[in-house]
């Protein structure tokens, strides 16, 4: 499922906005880097293949302990694409089940790594993690500190805090624990409805200016505008790159809370 768009800071494309946002922009000298991240994959098969075949070096982030996840990861790693663990984390409604192999506030230290690193495992070719949800583990410093202490002793995995509260500590923690990441401006299509996905767009594309993370869902709108505009990067001088590669050029200006 579509889920994060970062965009690297100083966009030079008027072919591309003027194709996507329906007028063009000013050209800088600054070349642009745009990584993709697509999430939520792993329960349905025909979903990841389209996610896989989207052309260029988009990032797929994969639900553990799903039928399809570990084949999917694999196929996908295979396919040279990179892959992230879409690991499930604790929303602040209670009624609402982020899934198997979920961190919860209640669990000791043990039984918060031993869940995590069974996660990992499900995700084979993983470099990188973002949440699934999160509102609420994300805001305790102490669940988080075990996350970027896990992170760093499983290879330095980045991180992504998809910033699905404004109170998340996550990102504060992985800088602390010297890890590669970021986290997301805006929540690309909160709303499915393809004139609202142009308008985020219109606002990513301000946005990327000073900044540029953005998180989209799996909506065929939206996979619809991606396959219209990644093919046209590269002739507006736009680099399409893994997550990995854009997170040296993270902000970490407050962002909006626009969606979750």
């Amino acid at each position: 499922m579509i889920r994060h768009i970062l965009v690297r800071a100083r966009l030079g494309a008027a072919l591309w906005a003027a194709a996507v946002f329906g007028f063009p922009v000013a050209v800088t000298a600054a070349p642009a880097e745009i990584a993709v991240i697509i999430d939520d994959l792993g329960y349905r098969y025909a979903e990841g293949q389209c996610a896989i075949a989207l052309p260029g070096a988009v990032t797929l982030a994969i639900l553990p302990h799903t039928r399809f996840g570990a084949g999917l990861a694999r196929a996908a790693h295979a396919s040279g694409k990179e892959v992230m663990v879409h690991l499930p984390l604790q929303p602040a409604d209670a009624s609402a089940n982020p899934g198997p192999g979920a961190l919860w506030l209640d669990m000791d230290r043990e039984q918060f790594h031993a869940a995590l690193f069974t996660s990992f495992a499900a995700v084979p070719h993983a470099a990188g993690v973002n949440g699934h949800k999160g509102s609420l583990l994300t805001r305790h410093p102490g669940h988080m500190a075990w996350l970027m202490s896990a992170l760093r002793r499983h290879g330095g995995l980045f991180f992504v805090d998809s910033y699905t509260t404004a109170s998340s500590v996550a990102l504060q923690l992985a800088e602390e624990f010297d890890l590669a990441a970021g986290r997301r401006d805006v929540f690309l299509d909160s709303d499915p409805d393809p004139e609202a996905i142009r308008l985020q767009l219109r606002r990513l594309r301000a946005l990327s200016l000073q900044r540029g993370f953005a998180i989209a869902h799996p909506y065929p709108a939206t996979l619809e505008i991606l396959e219209t505009a990644l093919p046209v990067l590269a002739e507006d001088g736009i680099r399409l790159v893994p997550a990995s590669g854009i997170l040296r050029h993270a902000k970490t200006a407050a962002a909006p809370r626009d969606g979750g």
